[in-house]
């Protein structure tokens, strides 16, 4: 058996060796003839699969250690027989702790109050699930928008995308790339926002129109964006609007890649019924990684945002990618990830 591999997939490497040919590429870098013998494909979000890639190629399944799939054909791979496996929620308590680290640091650095705020979540799936239940416990009042969940549970607890822009002081995306999410954040979207709302990003650069982000930024507060159209090559101008720049590492927490491989290490021995693989966990590098666990109550606003900094220093990720935005990919590769922190 041969499995081919993006290189950067975290803990991978000497997991399927006693059991396959294992070949490591940059995910971006993988092409059709690397996998004309292969059986396997194990990537992140830089590997498009589409027909272009895999036609003719004897690959039965694409495991992705990350939770989207919109850089997977998954019709091309239904009607060819492969199997598609991906992540979900590996990341959802990493893009947590960025979104709170974001907000408050942001919050703090231009005084702005966040007693009393509401803060609208557009995208309440695993990611915006654990953003919800962080900001009740935090004390703020929640708006959801989820058209999917809302046809499948009632309306009760959701409000239309209008209703939500309208009313929130935070507007935090947490959706996956589709055909209705795509260019949403439009004119018409930022012109719904209150005066000096937050804007934060930490979906798909997709689901964002740059000009229209930039013409709003004016009357819009902070705006905290960790992922961009065209990536890598991203509008270095938007880059220096915004208050808060980061290269697509929200979810780069330690536990997350752990949980992200380990899907997709899962999926494949499953596939392929190699059964000393089926519970496979990477091993724990980190001394006491057991996620932090903050006790907020009693604390001001200044000490909260305090100490989500201390656990997530959030602008130093943003220093360093802006005194190397050409270096996008290196910094997500090299990246360091971050501990988890949890709240109560």
């Amino acid at each position: 058996m041969k499995i081919v591999a993006d290189s950067s997939v975290p803990f991978l490497k000497g997991v399927f060796e006693p059991y396959a040919e294992m070949v490591y590429k940059p995910g971006a870098e993988i092409r059709r003839e690397d996998l004309l013998d292969a059986d396997a494909l194990i990537i992140r979000t830089r590997t498009r699969c589409n027909s272009y890639l895999l036609e003719g190629t004897p690959v039965k399944i694409i495991a992705t250690a990350n939770i989207g799939t919109d850089h997977i054909d998954l019709p091309w791979c239904r009607e060819h027989s492969i199997f598609v496996q991906n992540a979900p929620g590996c990341n959802s308590g990493g893009v947590m702790d960025y979104v709170l680290s974001a907000l408050y640091g942001a919050a703090s650095r231009k005084s702005i109050p966040l007693t009393g705020s509401t803060l609208g979540i557009i995208g309440v799936g695993a990611v915006g699930s654990r953003v919800e239940q962080a900001a009740r416990q935090l004390g703020f009042k929640v708006l959801l928008n989820d058209p999917p969940r809302e046809a499948a549970e009632g309306p009760t607890q959701f409000c239309s995308l209008d209703y939500l822009l309208t009313n929130s002081d935070i507007v935090t995306m947490h959706v996956p790339l589709t055909d209705e999410t795509r260019r949403m954040a439009n004119a018409a979207f930022f012109e719904k926002m209150k005066l000096g709302a937050f804007f934060i990003n930490t979906s798909r650069g997709e689901v964002m129109v740059d000009d229209a982000l930039m013409n709003a930024i004016p009357k819009l507060g902070p705006v905290i964006i960790d992922t961009w159209n065209h990536e890598p090559d991203i509008n270095q101008t938007l880059m220096s609007m915004v208050d808060i720049a980061t290269p697509h590492i929200a979810g780069y927490s330690y536990q997350g890649k752990q949980r992200g491989t380990a899907m997709a290490v899962r999926a494949v021995a499953r596939f392929f019924e190699i059964k000393e693989l089926y519970d496979f966990f990477p091993p724990t590098e980190l001394d006491e990684l057991a996620a932090v666990k903050l006790n907020l109550t009693g604390m001001t606003q200044g000490q909260i945002a305090a100490l989500f900094q201390y656990n997530y220093p959030i602008f130093t990720d943003d220093f360093i990618f802006r005194a190397n935005p050409g270096e996008f990919e290196n910094l997500r590769t090299e990246y360091r990830y971050r501990k988890e922190f949890y709240i109560y």
